[in-house]
């Protein structure tokens, strides 16, 4: 493989290239050609058609379509990684389990249970179609968050919508018999009165999100001119306004379980250039990991680009990387719909409260990257494994801890108390992509993968130890959090 500097525009264009004419419509044109198959066939887990308004009696793959179109749209929603695409991801599912939520056997409501949340349920619930109104709840949401995608590429939604709406439509999938079709203003007809609904209750968790200023503040302006870096040795800065400081505010934004008081921190440490201190010894390593890696093209470079996932244009997000993750699995073990929207809304909560605690903390430490101090300190002409794909080879913002580890531990302890450690699973997040390596890698156990996730970020040459190990702990403190909210019983 050769490695030569592909800049942002470059980068966008070979994604562009590759992928316009199969990729963007891959996902609606496989719908597409098997919604015959889908219209005779049972929506239901058990077989047979039914009506029946238990949600764990159905089948995820309304969820699971969503969310491989909004893997495929949030690769070009530019300006909002990470951290308000981890915000995006929270909003959305919980707008999905909310949708479904009155069907579910023996589940709780957020409503009430989050600060500020509480949702307005009709009182004629009888004649819902759960997957229809679920097809326009996340419709509605997904066009509502994700922002700056080019309005050709986010059509995509509603054609989606309207090619589920047509699957359910053959699949005959109404009310069951005996029961009217007027609820909610509805005219005769139960998909209808399922999408007012749905768009109800999505309508509800956008207003709810829009209630959280500072989020809102700050998700159209991600490196906000007025934040100036404190000027320290040591201290991370940019050198170009296209790189400055990406969301220097997201610590104060809004968290639904892990609060920034209540999730503890761990300072870095001390700065160091003297050959032989730790702090000099860590990005020696890095130095030299970077460099080894490149050289011999072999599994570490391998891990470094496999789990990298910082290019807009090209992969999707570091925390959508995880609803990739999530989707899988889903498919695999297959997971009716309840789980799928319990197993999706925790791990929604764990990368937005990850994303706030570790920007936080990020803008309070303010470690400096690996390539400024390899530069100044061990070699000038140092570039990162990162810098073949991208103009700016350092993420814009300060590197400890590692958001990458972060969101790696926080959604693997989600995954770990979902489905117990044992894993043999293997990612296929980026199968098939030749303009990095993303060949699948398998796992045995979720621990193993998370951590593999956080260190990969050594080879790639752009944090050090202490970023990547300060992250996964971080994160699984997160997990334990989410996972002590229950929504279970009645």
């Amino acid at each position: 493989m050769m490695y030569t500097k592909i800049t942002w525009t470059v980068a966008i264009v070979i994604a562009l290239f590759t992928f316009q004419s199969c990729t963007d419509d891959s996902l609606l044109s496989n719908l597409e050609t098997t919604e015959e198959a889908f219209s005779s066939e049972t929506e239901l887990r058990g077989g047979g058609h039914s009506h029946d308004d238990d949600v764990s009696e159905l089948n995820s793959r309304v969820l699971t379509d969503w969310m491989d179109l909004f893997l495929e749209l949030d690769r070009y929603a530019y300006g909002m990684r990470p951290t308000s695409t981890a915000r995006a991801i929270a909003y959305i599912n919980l707008a999905a389990y909310e949708t479904a939520v009155p069907g579910m056997d023996d589940m709780k409501s957020n409503s009430g249970a989050l600060e500020g949340l509480d949702i307005d349920y009709p009182e004629d619930m009888d004649n819902i179609n759960y997957q229809v109104a679920l097809n326009t709840s996340l419709a509605t949401v997904m066009d509502h968050f994700l922002i700056n995608v080019d309005q050709g590429k986010k059509s995509q939604i509603s054609q989606l919508e309207s090619k589920i709406a047509r699957r359910f439509s053959r699949g005959n999938n109404g009310p069951r018999q005996g029961q009217g079709t007027q609820g909610l203003g509805g005219n005769g007809n139960s998909n209808t009165s399922s999408e007012v609904y749905g768009k109800m209750i999505a309508n509800q968790i956008i207003a709810y999100a829009k209630t959280d200023s500072q989020a809102e503040s700050q998700i159209n302006t991600p490196q906000p001119t007025s934040y100036e870096p404190p000027v320290a040795d040591g201290y991370w800065t940019y050198s170009a306004d296209e790189e400055r400081a990406l969301f220097p505010y997201w610590g104060k934004v809004r968290t639904f379980i892990a609060s920034t008081e209540e999730t503890s921190t761990v300072a870095p440490l001390q700065y160091s250039n003297a050959p032989g201190s730790p702090y000099y010894n860590q990005m020696k390593e890095v130095y030299e990991a970077n460099n080894s890696a490149k050289e011999a093209q072999g599994e570490q470079l391998w891990i470094a680009e496999f789990w990298s996932d910082d290019v807009e244009g090209l992969m999707f997000s570091p925390p959508a990387r995880q609803i990739s993750i999530s989707n899988q699995l889903i498919k695999e073990y297959d997971i009716d719909l309840q789980e799928a929207l319990y197993l999706n809304l925790k791990l929604g909560f764990a990368l937005n409260d990850a994303a706030v605690s570790c920007w936080a903390d990020k803008y309070e430490y303010m470690v400096m990257r690996p390539s400024v101090f390899i530069q100044d300190n061990i070699d000038p002409n140092y570039q990162t494994n990162l810098f073949r794909l991208v103009y700016w080879p350092n993420p814009s913002f300060p590197g400890y801890p590692s958001g990458h580890s972060t969101f790696a531990s926080a959604a693997g302890g989600v995954f770990i108390d979902f489905f117990g450690d044992e894993a043999n699973f293997t990612d296929k997040s980026h199968a098939g992509r030749e303009e990095f390596l993303g060949e699948p890698r398998t796992f045995s156990t979720f621990s193993e993968m998370a951590y593999e996730n956080a260190f990969s970020r050594i080879p790639l040459g752009v944090h050090i130890e202490i970023d990547c190990a300060e992250g996964l702990r971080l994160g699984y403190e997160i997990a334990d959090s989410i996972n002590e909210y229950s929504l279970e019983g009645s």
